[in-house]
């Protein structure tokens, strides 16, 4: 049997890892302290904080073991050490044009953890990146959306 690896960027390791910090080192000995606290209050069975903590803490040990999961199954790339080539590969930045309006966007591609449009990271997943990985500067894609295809050129891949 073996164990599907997950893209992720250093950033978004970097991202989780931090959380994991926190989560292990801040919440979990407040949330033991809560706990604690709310038991000297007597009666369990009634006991609103109690129970209230008892569930928090029950949702912050499931987040620290699907983190050190996601950590555990992730091939972290860091595409600031590979040659660039003006091909988009996953990690690159890329600065796409609209054929029709030349309007400019700028996607990083990510893992699909780190996804998140409004920052410009794409899930390496997502349509539009499907669509561009493994193309080159000049190149141009056409894009299927809800709306309608979209005809894209490669304007520029970026290495950061």
């Amino acid at each position: 049997m073996s164990i599907t690896k997950y893209p992720m960027t250093v950033q978004g390791a970097r991202a989780l890892e931090e959380e994991h910090l926190f989560l292990s080192k801040t919440e979990r000995p407040r949330l033991s302290q809560a706990i604690g606290e709310a038991r000297e209050l007597g009666d369990l069975k009634e006991n609103a904080e109690y129970h209230a903590a008892r569930e928090e803490q029950g949702m912050v040990e499931a987040r620290i073991r699907d983190i050190e999961g996601r950590l555990q199954n992730s091939v972290v790339i860091d595409v600031t050490t590979i040659p660039h080539t003006g091909k988009v590969i996953f990690g690159t930045t890329v600065v796409l044009a609209n054929t029709e309006t030349d309007e400019e966007v700028t996607y990083q591609i990510v893992g699909e953890d780190e996804a998140d449009v409004k920052q410009g990271k794409l899930s390496s997943g997502a349509p539009i990146a499907r669509a561009i990985i493994g193309k080159e500067e000049g190149d141009t894609v056409v894009v299927k959306t809800p709306s309608g295809t979209v005809e894209y050129e490669i304007v520029e891949v970026k290495h950061i």
